[in-house]
C-alpha cells in the first residue's frame, strides 16, 4: 500500500545514526492527527531505520479537547500496537522502547500539574508544546511549577511557533531555567515554511538545541525524512552539532505518577 516510499540509494552510515534515538513521533495509530493504522504505522518506521533511527519512543498528544486522551489508554493502545505487529511483517524499524506524550500547556495544564499525570520520555523527560497560534500566558510560572516538581521539561519544535523568533527574550528565558528544545528534523529542509527553517538554524548556532525530532504523522513526513536524510545542510549540520537523542534512557520503558 505504501510501496511508493523508495528511499534513495543508501549511504555506508545512514544520516540520522548519530542521534538513535527518535524522541518525538506519532506512530501510535488512532489517537490524534497522526498514524491512522498499523499498516501506517510500520511503513514510517521502515523509513525512520533506513535514515538511521535504532529506537523509537511514541509521543502522541495530550491536547484538551481536541485529544483528551487519557494514560491508561494510551498504555494499553500502545501495548495492543506491540501485539498487532507480532503477526504482522515488523521487519526492519526501530525497536519500540515505550510511549510517552507531547503535552499542550493549555487550560488543563495545571491541573495536570497539581495530579502529575503524566507520561515521560524515557521515564525521565517531560515533552511539552504550546499553541501554533497563541501565545502561553504565564510561561514562567508553568515551567517554575514543573522544576519544583523536578521535571526535566523539553519544549517540542520551538521554531514552529510564529510568535517567537530566534532571538526571543521569552526563549532565553527558557533556557536560562534550563528547559531544553527539541527541534524538528523536517523544518530543516522548510516542511513547515522558510521561516521555521531559519529560526532552526540559528537556534541551533545559538546552542539553544539539544534534541532532534522526527515528529513522524504518516508516510508524507516519512517521504520528507529521505529527502532531508539526503540533504548536504543537514549533514553537514549533524557532522558539526551533537545532541543528546543517545542519552535518553529508552531502556526505562515507561515510568509515570498516576498509573
Amino acid at each position: 500500500m505504501f510501496s511508493f516510499l523508495k528511499s534513495k540509494p543508501k549511504t555506508a552510515i545512514p544520516t540520522f545514526a548519530s542521534l538513535g534515538v527518535d524522541i518525538h513521533c506519532h506512530m501510535l495509530p488512532g489517537v490524534d492527527d497522526g498514524s491512522k493504522s498499523n499498516e501506517e504505522s510500520l511503513a514510517c518506521l521502515r523509513v525512520m531505520h533506513d535514515a538511521g533511527f535504532e529506537r523509537v519512543i511514541c509521543t502522541p498528544h495530550y491536547q484538551y479537547p481536541r485529544f483528551p486522551n487519557e494514560e491508561s489508554d494510551i498504555l494499553h493502545r500502545y501495548d495492543n500496537m506491540l501485539l498487532d505487529f507480532k503477526g504482522m511483517d515488523a521487519k526492519g524499524i526501530p525497536q519500540m522502547k515505550g510511549v510517552a506524550g507531547e503535552y499542550r500547556v493549555d487550560s488543563g495544564f495545571a491541573d495536570r500539574i497539581k495530579k502529575e499525570q503524566f507520561l515521560l520520555v524515557g521515564g525521565k523527560f517531560l515533552l511539552t508544546e504550546f499553541s501554533l497560534h497563541q501565545q502561553v500566558i504565564g510561561l514562567d510560572q508553568v515551567m517554575f511549577d514543573l522544576q519544583m516538581k523536578n521535571y526535566e521539561v523539553i519544549l517540542a519544535h520551538p521554531e514552529r511557533y510564529p510568535y517567537y523568533s530566534s532571538s526571543s527574550q521569552a526563549l532565553q528565558k527558557l533556557k536560562d531555567m534550563g528547559v531544553y528544545f527539541q527541534i524538528n528534523i523536517l523544518s530543516l529542509i522548510g516542511f513547515y515554511g522558510e521561516g521555521s527553517r531559519r529560526k532552526a538554524f540559528e537556534m541551533i548556532e545559538k546552542g539553544w538545541v539539544e534534541f532532534l525530532g522526527t515528529d513522524m504523522h504518516n508516510t508524507l513526513y516519512a517521504q520528507a525524512l529521505i529527502d532531508a536524510s539526503h540533504d548536504k545542510k543537514v549533514i553537514k549540520l549533524l557532522e558539526k552539532h551533537k545532541f543528546l537523542n543517545s542519552q535518553v534512557d529508552s531502556d526505562q520503558v515507561i515510568k509515570t505518577k498516576t498509573i
